[in-house]
This record gives C-alpha cells, sequence and structure tokens, in this order.
C-alpha cells in the first residue's frame, strides 16, 4: 500500500513555454530506471515533429539510465489513436510506463479542439485504468513553426519533459 504525504505549495503563476525550455527540469526523485520497461506510442501524423518528439524522449530514458531493449515504439496513425495505442502497451504487464508522443496543430475548424480534448481525456482514462503512468506528450500549437521550436527547437524539446514524467512517476 502507498503512503502519501502531501506538502503545501504555494500558487505560482504559470511560465509560457516561449519563456522557457521545455527541456529543463529537476534531477530530483529520479530512481534507479535501469530495469524498467518503457512503451512509447508516436503518433505518425505530424511525423517531422513526432520523430524529433522520439528522439528527446529517448535520449533522456537513456540517460537517465534506461536499456535501449527495455524501450518498445509503437506507432498509430494519428493522435487520436494514440489512447488506443496507450492501452494495448499498457495492458502489458512487463511495460512500467507509457509515453504518448503527438502534435496537433491548430487548423481552420474546431477539429483541433475536439481531438485534443479526446486525447488528453482518453490517456488520462488508460493511465487510470491500467494504474501505471501514461504520460500526455502531444503538442498542441497554433503553427507549424511552434511545433518544431517545441520538438528540438528553441524551447527545448517536449519529447524529453514526456521522459522525465514517466521516470518521476515510477518513483512516486
Amino acid at each position: 500500500m502507498r503512503s502519501y504525504s502531501f506538502l503545501f505549495i504555494p500558487k505560482q503563476t504559470s511560465m509560457s513555454s516561449s519563456l522557457k525550455s521545455l527541456s529543463r527540469y529537476s534531477d530530483k526523485n529520479i530512481l534507479d530506471i535501469s530495469a524498467k520497461k518503457f512503451g512509447i506510442v508516436v503518433s505518425e501524423w505530424n511525423e517531422q515533429v513526432t520523430e524529433s518528439l522520439f528522439s528527446g524522449a529517448v535520449e533522456t530514458l537513456l540517460m537517465h539510465g534506461a536499456k535501449k531493449e527495455n524501450i518498445f515504439r509503437k506507432n498509430v496513425p494519428g493522435s487520436f489513436e494514440l489512447s488506443l495505442g496507450a492501452q494495448w502497451l499498457a495492458e502489458l504487464e512487463e511495460i512500467d510506463a507509457v509515453i504518448c508522443l503527438g502534435c496537433v496543430i491548430q487548423g481552420e475548424t474546431r477539429h483541433f479542439d475536439f481531438i485534443c480534448d479526446a486525447v488528453a481525456h482518453g490517456i488520462t482514462n488508460v493511465a487510470l485504468k491500467f494504474n501505471k503512468p501514461v504520460i500526455f506528450g502531444v503538442l498542441t500549437p497554433n503553427t507549424l513553426q511552434q511545433a518544431l521550436d517545441r520538438s528540438g527547437g528553441k524551447h527545448g524539446n517536449k519529447g524529453d519533459e514526456a521522459a522525465i514524467t514517466a521516470v518521476k512517476m515510477l518513483g512516486f
């Protein structure tokens, strides 16, 4: 049984990623992940962006001790399919955490809103259903340039952030 302790953290104003790098994070509470297995689900849509997210996630996992043979990749056609891909990986007992990587760029219709909402809820539901970390590493920018800036460009790499989130959640 897990024990929980709660700490009051004063509310901080959020900082836009335009003001910081997504690849900066605290090294506190990083556990040994050498025996952990990670599933990474990658959307094929906006491939230039998602491949960079994947590279960042893998690099971060390896840097923190994951073994290359313990990182499993599955592709899905688009971000909408990330939830089901995550579920298929999460139901495997040997997978300790799942990282979902995608990119939905704002268009001229409400399609963006429906997809983003469905993906966020779907990924959350998979995590709750399987009681393991299932990480939302999905960019939702207004433009392709913003996506590139957040997938290895001037604002770092959201793939790094998704990977370190998985690592930290395993130590919760």
